[in-house]
């Protein structure tokens, strides 16, 4: 059966790739983020199964609607460095990976809530990196929603199952808040590897999955000049 989906951070790495092989498989794919080179050879070659969302994610819903009417599955790359300011410091890299994500990550959700609601079997599936997950300011203080993207995430669970939407969150495993009691290890995943497994997740609408990355920017490149 084929779905709709919606990706974003879909210029580079883990987003490009998971856009790549949705489409291999015979899906309807938007995708948003940065200007990409490769997005565009993609959208010659797919044609219209390929919507690009470039410009602001509070606009996207509007275009969705007006393109679609419905979403199937919202993917979440919240480890991209898309969403980054234009001229970062190199000092400010890490928190501002943190911060714009937690704010894209909101805002896409935002917009795709009322597509997703007639979707069928509609779900959203976020996956962090080792740095988007990290907690913003001080590390001694509580996680909540405004300084941790997983507390964030877990927080909107409740909304989306009221809505019949399941929430899949793909993170490093937390110290303060795990997930599971076993011991997860670094793995060297490579962006087509990770995407090809969370895919082959999807049906399984599992809660929490843990993924340890050893080298993330196999699956999220950070900015050239950082």
């Amino acid at each position: 059966m084929t779905r709709r989906f919606w990706v974003t951070g879909a210029s580079h790495g883990l987003g490009l790739t998971l856009v790549e092989q949705l489409l291999a498989q015979g899906h309807t794919v938007a995708a948003s983020g940065r200007d990409s080179q490769e997005l565009d050879t993609l959208g010659e070659f797919h044609g219209a199964r390929l919507l690009q969302l470039f410009g602001p994610l509070q606009d996207a819903g509007q275009r969705l609607q007006a393109a679609w009417g419905t979403l199937d599955c919202l993917l979440v790359n919240a480890g991209s460095c898309d969403y980054l300011p234009d001229n970062l410091a190199n000092a400010d890299l890490f928190e501002q990976i943190v911060s714009s994500n937690l704010q894209a990550t909101y805002q896409s959700l935002n917009a795709a809530l009322p597509l997703l609601a007639k979707g069928q079997r509609p779900q959203v599936m976020a996956i962090l990196s080792r740095y988007s997950a990290l907690q913003l300011f001080e590390p001694n203080q509580p996680l909540n929603g405004g300084n941790s993207l997983p507390t964030w995430l877990q927080e909107q669970r409740n909304v989306l199952h009221t809505l019949g939407i399941d929430l899949t969150v793909v993170a490093p495993q937390s110290l303060k808040a795990p997930v599971t009691s076993v011991q997860a290890i670094p793995e060297p995943w490579t962006a087509q590897s990770a995407a090809q497994e969370l895919l082959a997740r999807l049906e399984e609408r599992q809660a929490d999955l843990v993924l340890e990355v050893l080298n993330p920017s196999e699956l999220w490149p950070l900015p050239k000049n950082s």
